[in-house]
């Protein structure tokens, strides 16, 4: 087998790898499955997503127990049945999975509705999740946080 034969194989294969745990991780957060979540996260996660001083399911995250909470909270603080995602564009390269949508929910507290864009960016190392970096409309998020 070439070279060339040999890192097209290994490239198939770290992104089918990439696309499997891509898609674990978005069934496992859609059924808010903890243990599922844990299991995917690695030990240490490069963990991004805008702090929001008033929605108390955004905080800094480090380990991948805590990232693995990040569905439960949100569920705690917000209507279940009012969530809401989509996905328009899920690109796979490499150790990187990028996946683009919409997004919206009601808070629990107030009852109002957020909602907007999001885009994800997940990288997967060995199976698991390394990078997680989440980019949605935070000024939707905190109009509906505040009473």
């Amino acid at each position: 087998m070439s070279t060339e034969t040999t890192e097209a194989a290994t490239s198939a294969a770290v992104e089918a790898t990439t696309r499997t745990t891509a898609d674990a991780f978005l069934a496992a957060t859609a059924a808010r499955d903890t243990a599922r979540l844990t299991e995917l996260f690695a030990d240490e996660v490069d963990w991004l997503l805008a702090e929001n001083p008033v929605a108390p399911w955004i905080r800094p995250r480090r380990t991948g127990a805590e990232c693995s909470t990040q569905a439960e909270d949100l569920a705690r603080y917000t209507v279940a049945e009012d969530a809401r995602a989509s996905v328009d564009t899920y690109l796979v390269t490499g150790q990187d999975a990028v996946i683009m949508g919409h997004l919206s929910g009601t808070v629990r507290a107030t009852g109002k509705s957020f909602g907007g864009p999001f885009a994800l960016r997940l990288t997967v190392e060995g199976g698991r999740i390394t990078r997680h970096h989440l980019y949605e409309n935070s000024l939707s998020i905190a109009a509906a946080c505040t009473p």
